[in-house]
């Protein structure tokens, strides 16, 4: 059994202290609410152009990236990525916080106590609607595993959000062949449900097994001022701690992308090695929601195998260097490896089977 000490049971606050949990889950679900009506509107846009025209093209770029010297391509890459994905992250930043700031800890423990398949099943199902990117989920990562002390279900929430997109696999759907799409789904299951689970046993478990008190049930707050308050510190240290190694995790990626030998993969002789260069491409490559889809068209229309771009839809939204980072900060970098090894793996073997 969950011990969560003196916060067991919500229902054992005092009445004069009940409106700090009111005002907490209120900031909580308006933040989901309002990501989730962003995320669905620029979903339902895109599907449907993509119903009209077949295709999905990829993004606009902010800044002519051909047009820059190649000193400071990776940059300019990198300052492309941040402007797309900045309301996303900042959602990321926000939701983590209110994890950390204004949920009792007796709602963690209904939600990810007891079994290990229980709790990694609702961090997947936690994680899917939210539509994030890799990166962008990396905050509210770190949030749940400080909560928690459970790197399974942690990780799994990460993986689920872009790996069980539900609008990236219905587009996939849509402009792949079906064993394609059927493939990704598959896969993205295996990872969420299954690597997420294996790679936590990298991360020592604390003997201690409550999990971590909330500043609100440290500080025996009065009302909802100070749970606003709660939530501004939390906003704060949180984007403190991991944006810089997002940020940084974008740039180093960008400049990895001109060391992988990418524009020669047409030259590989064999399926096998195609797919197993586009895995190794596909983990640290950052990339927003969707992008690996128009990226997946372009290496069908290069003359790459299908597998190719099986291998890279699994691995691409899965996971990134910029969230293997955070990942590594917030519990251990064995942890970190392990992810990318199992996200690697997947999507070989995903590629294959196609």
């Amino acid at each position: 059994m969950v011990r969560t000490g003196n916060f067991a049971n919500v229902e054992r606050v005092p009445a004069a202290l009940r409106s700090p949990w009111i005002a907490g889950a209120l900031i909580l679900l308006g933040l989901v609410a309002a990501l989730v009506t962003y995320k669905v509107g620029g979903s339902l846009a895109t599907i449907a152009r993509v119903q009209g025209t077949r295709t999905l093209p990829a993004r606009a770029e902010w800044l002519a990236t051909a047009a820059a010297p190649d000193a400071v391509r990776p940059l300019v890459r990198a300052v492309n990525y941040l402007a797309i994905v900045w309301p996303a992250l900042a959602f990321g930043v926000l939701i983590g916080a209110a994890v950390r700031a204004v949920v009792p800890s007796a709602w963690i423990a209904r939600l990810l106590g007891g079994s290990l398949s229980r709790s990694q099943l609702v961090g997947g199902l936690m994680g899917a609607p939210l539509m994030l990117c890799s990166c962008c989920v990396a905050p509210i990562f770190a949030a749940v595993h400080e909560r928690t002390k459970r790197a399974g279900p942690a990780g799994a929430l990460m993986l689920a959000a872009p790996s069980l997109n539900p609008a990236a696999l219905a587009l996939t759907f849509m402009l792949f062949a079906t064993e394609m799409a059927l493939t990704r789904v598959v896969m993205a299951v295996v990872l969420v449900f299954g690597v997420s689970a294996l790679a936590a046993r990298h991360v020592p478990r604390p003997e201690d097994s409550a999990f971590a008190p909330c500043p609100l049930e440290s500080e025996g707050p009065q009302g909802p001022r100070e749970a606003l308050a709660a939530f501004a510190r939390e906003a704060g240290r949180l984007a403190r701690t991991t944006l810089p190694l997002i940020v940084g995790g974008v740039l180093l990626s960008s400049v990895l992308l001109d060391l992988l030998p990418a524009d020669r993969l047409r030259e590989v002789p064999f399926r096998i090695a195609t797919v197993v260069l586009v895995a190794l491409v596909s983990v640290p490559l950052a990339l927003p929601t969707f992008a690996e889809i128009p990226l997946a068209l372009g290496l069908l229309a290069a003359g790459a195998p299908p597998g190719a771009a099986v291998a890279l839809m699994i691995a691409g939204p899965a996971i990134n260097l910029p969230s293997l980072l955070t990942v590594a900060r917030t519990t251990t970098p064995r942890h970190s490896a392990a992810l990318a090894a199992g996200a690697f793996l997947a999507a070989v073997a995903g590629g294959l089977i196609v």
